[in-house]
C-alpha cells in the first residue's frame, strides 16, 4: 500500500535514533530519545484550505524537524509514519 496525502499534508518517516552513545555504550530502546528529524515520504498538491491557498514548497527526500508531539502517527505495512500539515514543519535539514 501506499500514502497520497491531500492538500497540504506531509507523509514523514522519522529517521532512527543513534543507538550508541559517542564512548560507544549501547543504549536499550528505553533510553532512547526520539528523534525530530525525519525524512519526507510522500506530499501533497497543495490547494485551498482555510480559504487561503496554499503553494507546497516541500520535496519528497528531503530532512525535515518537527515538533515532538505533532502529527498523526499511522502504521502501514508495519511501518510507522507521522502525517502533518506543511505548517507544522519547523525547518529543512540541509
Amino acid at each position: 500500500m501506499k500514502l497520497r496525502p491531500l492538500l497540504d499534508k506531509v507523509v514523514l518517516k522519522r529517521v532512527e535514533a543513534v543507538e550508541t552513545t559517542k564512548a560507544g555504550i549501547i543504549l536499550p530502546d528505553s533510553a532512547k530519545e526520539k528523534p525530530e528529524v525525519s525524512v519526507i515520504v510522500a506530499v501533497g498538491p497543495g490547494g485551498i484550505v482555510d480559504g487561503k491557498e496554499v503553494v507546497m514548497t516541500l520535496k519528497e527526500g528531503e530532512q525535515v524537524i518537527t515538533g515532538k508531539y505533532t502529527g498523526t502517527q499511522v502504521k502501514l505495512d508495519g511501518v510507522e509514519y507521522t502525517i502533518v500539515s506543511q505548517a507544522d514543519i519547523l525547518a529543512v535539514v540541509e
